[in-house]
């Protein structure tokens, strides 16, 4: 249960940080994507960089997670097929909609309704990927399987 209010919480600073400072708006995410203005693009850099050394501080100082418990680190993978094709649909409907998650559910807790339209179609495109026939990748992380006497 504390994970779940800990995700909660930090779901709703970031949905508060998203709608402050102006990512939620449609004009906003076009006026980026057509390179009429680099704030969108300055506010994501930032972000990746602070992202970027804070996970490399913490992986030197071989810290664990706050929740999990589990060590900070990661497996490095070259870009494959899944990569490119994975890009170029995010990169689409984010084209199309003028959002991507974060921004989807953050226009449908403001009381937007077209986010609700928006965030079914994200939905959906969830749902057909996972019911396509080819094989699942392996998981990001491993978990321990629990099996009841």
């Amino acid at each position: 249960m504390r994970s779940r209010l800990t995700g909660l919480g930090i779901g709703v600073v970031f949905g508060v940080t998203l709608s402050w400072s102006g990512m939620t708006s449609p004009v906003v995410i076009r006026q980026a994507l057509l390179f009429q203005q680099a704030y969108l693009f300055l506010f994501f850099a930032s972000a990746v960089l602070v992202a970027t050394v804070g996970l490399l501080i913490l992986r030197r100082r071989q810290t664990r997670a706050l929740i999990s418990k589990q060590p900070v680190t990661w497996n490095r993978e070259s870009v494959g097929r899944r990569h490119i094709v994975g890009s170029l649909v995010f990169g689409l409907g984010w084209g199309i909609t003028d959002a991507c998650p974060g921004p989807i559910v953050t226009q449908v807790g403001q009381g937007i309704l077209w986010g609700v339209w928006t965030l079914a179609g994200a939905i959906l495109g969830v749902y057909l990927y996972l019911r396509r026939d080819q094989p699942e990748t392996e998981p990001a992380v491993e978990r321990p399987v629990t099996t009841m006497a």
